[in-house]
Protein backbone atom coordinates (compact mmCIF):
# COMPACT_ATOMS: atom_id res chain seq x y z
CA UNK A 1 0.00 0.00 0.00
CA UNK A 2 1.38 3.51 -0.77
CA UNK A 3 0.29 6.49 1.26
CA UNK A 4 0.56 10.07 0.01
CA UNK A 5 -0.47 13.45 1.96
CA UNK A 6 -1.45 17.14 1.47
CA UNK A 7 -3.83 19.44 1.63
CA UNK A 8 -5.52 19.15 -2.17
CA UNK A 9 -7.25 22.28 -1.66
CA UNK A 10 -8.22 23.56 -5.45
CA UNK A 11 -7.00 20.29 -6.91
CA UNK A 12 -4.95 21.17 -10.55
CA UNK A 13 -2.99 18.75 -13.00
CA UNK A 14 0.20 18.78 -10.68
CA UNK A 15 -2.10 16.85 -7.56
CA UNK A 16 -3.31 14.28 -10.37
CA UNK A 17 0.34 13.33 -11.70
CA UNK A 18 1.42 12.76 -7.89
CA UNK A 19 -2.01 10.64 -7.37
CA UNK A 20 -1.77 8.50 -10.68
CA UNK A 21 2.15 8.18 -10.00
CA UNK A 22 1.91 6.99 -6.59
CA UNK A 23 -0.97 4.82 -7.28
CA UNK A 24 1.35 3.07 -9.61
CA UNK A 25 3.43 2.50 -6.97
CA UNK A 26 1.43 -0.44 -5.02
CA UNK A 27 -1.71 -1.96 -4.95
CA UNK A 28 -3.87 0.53 -2.88
CA UNK A 29 -3.69 4.15 -2.18
CA UNK A 30 -4.45 5.74 0.59
CA UNK A 31 -4.32 9.75 0.61
CA UNK A 32 -3.85 11.34 3.73
CA UNK A 33 -5.82 15.06 3.99
CA UNK A 34 -5.26 18.37 6.26
CA UNK A 35 -8.48 19.31 8.09
CA UNK A 36 -9.66 22.26 8.21
CA UNK A 37 -7.53 23.83 10.68
CA UNK A 38 -4.01 21.99 10.29
CA UNK A 39 -4.40 23.82 6.76
CA UNK A 40 -5.41 27.48 7.83
CA UNK A 41 -2.11 27.07 10.55
CA UNK A 42 -0.24 25.82 7.62
CA UNK A 43 -1.80 28.47 4.35
CA UNK A 44 -3.05 31.43 6.32
CA UNK A 45 -6.37 32.50 7.38
CA UNK A 46 -7.65 32.58 4.35
CA UNK A 47 -7.01 28.66 3.72
CA UNK A 48 -8.71 26.01 2.58
CA UNK A 49 -10.81 27.18 -0.38
CA UNK A 50 -12.97 23.97 -0.23
CA UNK A 51 -13.89 22.52 3.28
CA UNK A 52 -12.16 19.03 4.35
CA UNK A 53 -15.45 17.32 3.20
CA UNK A 54 -15.50 18.72 -0.47
CA UNK A 55 -12.01 17.90 -0.69
CA UNK A 56 -12.80 14.02 0.15
CA UNK A 57 -15.65 13.78 -2.00
CA UNK A 58 -13.11 14.95 -5.00
CA UNK A 59 -10.50 12.56 -4.17
CA UNK A 60 -12.34 9.72 -3.56
CA UNK A 61 -14.14 10.07 -6.84
CA UNK A 62 -11.16 9.85 -9.00
CA UNK A 63 -9.85 7.10 -10.52
CA UNK A 64 -6.26 6.51 -8.07
CA UNK A 65 -7.58 7.21 -4.94
CA UNK A 66 -8.29 3.88 -3.14
CA UNK A 67 -9.04 5.26 0.47
CA UNK A 68 -8.86 9.02 1.81
CA UNK A 69 -8.63 9.77 5.77
CA UNK A 70 -7.83 13.01 7.59
CA UNK A 71 -5.54 13.97 10.55
CA UNK A 72 -5.52 17.16 11.89
CA UNK A 73 -1.90 17.65 13.22
CA UNK A 74 0.59 19.67 11.12
CA UNK A 75 1.88 16.87 10.00
CA UNK A 76 1.07 13.36 9.13
CA UNK A 77 3.70 11.55 11.39
CA UNK A 78 1.29 9.68 13.73
CA UNK A 79 -1.00 8.68 10.92
CA UNK A 80 1.97 7.64 9.18
CA UNK A 81 3.37 5.74 12.09
CA UNK A 82 -0.04 3.67 12.67
CA UNK A 83 -0.47 2.59 9.13
CA UNK A 84 3.23 1.75 8.08
CA UNK A 85 2.73 2.57 4.42
CA UNK A 86 5.13 -0.04 2.12
CA UNK A 87 5.47 3.08 0.07
CA UNK A 88 5.44 7.07 1.40
CA UNK A 89 4.85 9.06 -1.74
CA UNK A 90 5.76 12.74 -1.99
CA UNK A 91 6.06 15.39 -4.58
CA UNK A 92 9.55 16.96 -5.34
CA UNK A 93 8.97 20.07 -3.67
CA UNK A 94 10.11 17.86 -0.70
CA UNK A 95 13.74 16.13 0.28
CA UNK A 96 13.73 12.41 1.18
CA UNK A 97 15.50 13.80 4.71
CA UNK A 98 12.45 16.22 4.90
CA UNK A 99 9.43 13.76 4.33
CA UNK A 100 7.50 13.19 8.03
CA UNK A 101 7.36 9.51 8.39
CA UNK A 102 10.61 8.36 6.32
CA UNK A 103 12.28 6.67 9.40
CA UNK A 104 9.24 4.57 10.31
CA UNK A 105 8.67 3.59 6.89
CA UNK A 106 12.11 2.54 6.04
CA UNK A 107 12.35 0.48 9.36
CA UNK A 108 9.60 -1.51 8.51
CA UNK A 109 11.38 -2.31 5.41
CA UNK A 110 9.36 0.49 2.69
CA UNK A 111 10.23 2.83 0.58
CA UNK A 112 10.12 6.86 0.41
CA UNK A 113 9.00 7.59 -3.29
CA UNK A 114 9.52 11.37 -4.54
CA UNK A 115 7.33 12.50 -7.41
CA UNK A 116 9.27 14.85 -10.29
CA UNK A 117 7.32 18.27 -8.95
CA UNK A 118 5.57 19.78 -12.33
CA UNK A 119 6.81 23.42 -12.18
CA UNK A 120 3.91 25.72 -12.05
CA UNK A 121 1.53 23.84 -10.92
CA UNK A 122 0.68 24.34 -6.95
CA UNK A 123 -2.96 25.81 -5.30
CA UNK A 124 -1.00 28.56 -3.81
CA UNK A 125 0.10 30.02 -7.27
CA UNK A 126 -3.44 29.07 -8.35
CA UNK A 127 -5.06 31.00 -5.59
CA UNK A 128 -2.69 34.02 -6.64
CA UNK A 129 -3.47 34.10 -10.09
CA UNK A 130 -7.29 34.42 -9.62
CA UNK A 131 -6.85 36.77 -7.35
CA UNK A 132 -4.24 39.11 -9.72
CA UNK A 133 -7.15 38.75 -12.24
CA UNK A 134 -4.67 37.21 -14.29
CA UNK A 135 -6.50 33.93 -16.97
CA UNK A 136 -3.08 32.96 -18.67
CA UNK A 137 -2.94 29.33 -18.68
CA UNK A 138 -0.94 27.25 -16.64
CA UNK A 139 1.40 25.66 -19.29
Amino acid sequence: MALTNGCFDLLHGGHIHLLRTARAQADALVVAVNDDESVRRLKGADRPIFSLQERFEVLAALEPVDYVVSFSEDTPGNLIAAVVPDVLVKGGDWTPDRVVGRSEVESAGGRVAIVPYLEGRSSTGLIERIRAGRRDPVE
